[in-house]
């Protein structure tokens, strides 16, 4: 089985993408920074004191850059944080769970605003439009995994025009470490993920799985009865089937579009991907309310996959484009690894 050379290898034995060669990159941020951001020109006057970050993956790649105590506010959280920021991070406030308010950030009094969607801050933002920032003079940053190859306008969690890579989510990093005046620790971050990547695809790759091995990942279904929200072939889940040499049964450039359980259990994949989240917007956000509905349904219970209790449990964080996608890869192939295929 061809397995694809990771990512991060490829980065640290090809050139420097164009996104990381700034003065900054070995000495400390020239300001004002000027940078492009999912279609807007930010300028950064100075490194930012009070950050509140909308969406969990912004949330962590603050903590993973020694940034927490710049933190004062977080919201939009799917999974526990990670288990190294779970004391810092109890000390900071929580704003919401999902969706904060307009209101809310803005009592913050950030200089800075991190988002991981668009569709929380942007044209038609649910929290807000970048404009409504400007106006009060506060910057905002959107991860680029979540515009840099995806169309936001159209409607929904958008659809992907090209394919999630890591390097999105180091190009976040990146320029959030040049943003804050902390390059190296950005560039340790990135090495860690590469390193963590590389070694994913390493252990698939001794595994020598079968050829046409297929999958399909579960976020949610707005009702137990209805069509699940599944990943389209271009996201995060689209990535780390390709890394690993996984066939998606899904071939939508949507993000998480809804496919009957007919369809998928025709298409009859070897694994599913069960995502796991503290969330509660729909009953299927309850991963054993997944599980439950898989072994009892008429249909779904028929699949290859649940007869033969190939199920992965995932947090649902890694399924978004994030650098927690790069430890979701790492999960998958540890749990590929304790399955045999026939």
């Amino acid at each position: 089985m061809r397995l694809i050379l990771p990512a991060g290898l490829a980065l640290l034995l090809g050139s420097t993408p164009l996104w990381a060669q700034t003065p900054a990159q070995t000495g400390a941020t020239q300001y004002p920074l000027v940078l492009e951001n999912c279609g807007k020109r930010l300028t950064i006057e100075a490194a930012p004191e009070r950050a509140v970050t909308i969406g969990q993956s912004a949330t962590e790649i603050l903590y993973s850059l020694g940034l927490a105590g710049k933190v004062k506010g977080t919201s939009v959280w799917f999974n526990p944080v990670l288990p190294q920021f779970a004391d810092v991070n109890a000390t900071i406030p929580r704003l919401a769970d999902n969706d904060p308010s307009f209101e809310s950030v803005l009592a913050q009094k950030p200089d800075l605003v991190a988002v991981q969607y668009e569709w929380h801050v942007g044209p038609s933002g649910i929290v807000g439009t970048r404009e409504m920032f400007d106006d009060v003079g506060i910057n905002t940053y959107i991860m680029p995994a979540d515009c840099d190859t995806k169309d936001n306008s159209t409607g929904g969690d958008g659809t992907r025009v090209g394919a999630f890579a890591p390097e999105q989510v180091y190009k976040g990093i990146t320029q959030l470490a040049e943003i804050f005046n902390v390059q190296p620790a950005g560039r340790t971050l990135v090495s860690a993920l590469q390193a963590t990547e590389a070694q994913a695809v390493a252990r698939a790759q001794a595994l020598d799985l079968p050829e046409g091995l297929s999958a399909v990942f579960w976020f949610s279904s707005a009702d137990l009865e209805l069509d699940p929200y599944v990943a389209g072939r271009l996201g995060a889940p689209g990535y780390m089937m390709g890394k690993l040499g996984i066939r998606n049964v899904i071939e939508s450039d949507e993000e998480w579009p809804t496919v009957g359980w007919e369809t998928i259990a025709k298409a009859d994949p070897d694994v599913i991907v069960i995502a796991k989240m503290d969330r509660r917007r729909f009953p299927a956000d309850d991963v054993a309310a997944k599980m439950d509905f898989l072994k009892t349904d008429p249909v779904a219970s028929q699949m290859k996959a649940v007869r033969e209790g190939h199920i992965v449990v995932m947090d649902a964080h890694a399924m978004s484009a994030t650098m927690r996608s790069i430890y979701g890869l790492d999960s998958l192939s540890q749990a590929l690894s304790d399955m045999t295929f026939e």
